[in-house]
């Protein structure tokens, strides 16, 4: 059994409230709700959020950061979302699932004001530096090597690029992105034909 791995996304939102605090924004101003954690499937209702929301903020002074981690598995998110904007002093970050929030959906959401962070892998120079990390004397040809076999996913590191995790961590994401994002988005009854044409 391997263990659970926390998403790109999750980790951008921590990194997001990290810089707010290192610019000395106060940590209960910053509020973070992670939909897919069992210990907040009561807030999965709009009423639900918009009161535990309303009830957390109420009486605090200035700007309120809201980070809601897998936004989709909350219903209406969008109906909360759009009401805190108009209630509250407030930025408002949130991930989701390809499979049920596409960027060209949040405009529909959200009425066209969001901006959205676009996460990529590693770049090869970017692959290099991460890598020179764990292999300091490691040469540009065998980087390359190990950049063409591996890809750039930033999590490869914390796996130190040992080949076998590498593989299963890999395998893990290709059949998640397949899966939850693919098939469920498109609909797709026979998943063994596809898997044929993968």
């Amino acid at each position: 059994m391997t263990g659970m791995r926390r998403s790109g996304k999750s980790v951008m939102l921590e990194l997001i409230r990290e810089e707010l605090l290192s610019n000395r924004v106060s940590a209960e101003h910053c509020i973070t709700i992670n939909f897919e954690d069992m210990r907040n499937s009561h807030l999965c209702t709009p009423q639900a959020l918009h009161d535990e929301i309303l009830q957390r903020t109420a009486g605090m002074g200035g700007k309120v950061y809201l980070f809601f981690d897998e936004i989709q598995e909350a219903d209406s998110w969008e109906k909360c979302v759009n009401s805190f904007r108009v209630e509250m002093d407030c930025d408002i970050y949130i991930t989701g699932s390809n499979a049920k929030l596409l960027s060209g959906e949040l405009a529909t959401y959200l009425g066209g004001r969001y901006v959205e962070f676009v996460i990529y892998p590693f770049s090869f120079e970017e692959f290099i530096q991460l890598y020179h990390t764990v292999f300091p004397e490691a040469t540009p040809a065998q980087c390359f090597q190990k950049y063409l076999t591996a890809g750039g996913m930033p999590y490869l590191s914390n796996l130190h690029f040992e080949a076998e995790p590498c593989r299963q961590y890999l395998t893990d994401l290709f059949n998640s992105v397949q899966l939850k994002d693919i098939v469920r988005r498109g609909k797709i009854r026979d998943v063994l034909l596809m898997d044929a044409w993968a």
